[in-house]
Order: C-alpha cells, then structure tokens, then sequence
C-alpha cells in the first residue's frame, strides 16, 4: 500500500468530492473508497495512524477514515459501526483539547459526527450543543433528528436488522415512516 498521508485524505474529501456524495449512497464511490482505502482503515482500526494526531487536521482525517469510511467500505454489514467508538474518542479528545476551533465550520461537521452517530442520549446532547455552536442550521437539524430517534429508542432502528438486533414493534412501525433512515 503506498504511503497515505492525513492531507491526502483530507483533500479526496474535501477537494475531490462534491457536498452530495458526503450523504448519498453511491456504489461506485463505495468501491472507489474501498479501493484507495481499505488498507488505511485496518491500520487506523488498529491505532496506527496515532501520528496524525498531532495536529487537529490530522485527527480530522484519522477520524473521516475511522467513521466514515466504514459506512461505504463495509456498507450494510455490521462493520460499518465498528470503529464508532475509537473515532467518537478521537473527536472527543480533539474537542476537549479545543483543537476544533482550528478547523472550518465543515470540517467541523465531520470532526462532530461520530457523536451524532453514536446511540447514547448523553453523547446525543453534546452532538447537538456542538452543531449548534458551529452555525450550520442543516447541521444542526439533523443532529436534533438524530437526537429524537435515540432519545425515543436508545438506538437507531435502521441499523437493528444489520446488527442483528431484535426490532419492537414501535421501531418497525418508525421505520415504514419517510424519512426514518439516515
């Protein structure tokens, strides 16, 4: 695998694609990433890419490949989820540090997903103070959205039937509902 660096990551992001291929499901681009990237995540699963911690770019890269890569390299399969908690620690400490306040408002959106992500009410409530503080409204709605979905369920439905999860019957009626899967 050749060498990748933060910026490299970075810039295929931010540079290379569009807005719209942040939050759609694109085959093409889930193969594409899986391609280019594969490799980087298992070396960032396993903690490798600690250097680029160093500085708050670097962590915002490493925490783009731990949350979401995943959700397009293993798309639909339970390791989607499975870095989620090592990226929410990496940008819990990156907020703790303030090392967000050197980042532009979108990449801040990015640094602060993996709290919207997670299924913690707490975790939920930092989620939306974050957005809210970072000036996006369509930001902010959706982290609200993802708010209510675990307030209300203590998880996300939508990810039951991927994760093996046993469904209610409040959850299954949720999900025949516009708008209930992100």
């Amino acid at each position: 695998m050749p060498h990748i660096r933060s910026e490299d990551v970075l810039r295929f992001w931010f540079e290379e694609l569009t807005p719209k291929q942040w939050w759609s499901k694109d085959e093409a681009l889930d193969a594409l990433i899986a391609a280019r990237y594969s490799g980087l995540l298992a070396s960032a699963s396993r903690c490798e890419l600690y250097e680029w911690r160093a500085t708050p770019r670097g962590r915002l890269a490493e925490v783009i490949v731990l949350d979401q890569f995943p959700r397009q390299i293993h798309r639909d399969t339970p390791l989607a989820f499975a870095c989620d908690p090592l990226a929410l620690a990496l940008a819990q400490e990156a907020v703790a540090r303030g090392d967000d306040g050197a980042l532009t408002p979108v990449e801040r959106v990015f640094l602060y997903l993996p709290y919207m992500h997670s299924e913690s009410a707490a975790i939920q409530k930092v989620s939306v103070e974050l957005y809210r503080n970072n000036g996006l409204a369509d930001n902010l709605d959706f982290a609200l959205r993802h708010q209510a979905i675990v307030d209300r369920f203590g998880r996300y439905p939508h990810r039951n039937e991927i994760l093996g999860r046993e469904s209610t019957l409040e959850e299954i009626a949720f999900l025949k509902e516009p708008g209930s899967r992100f």
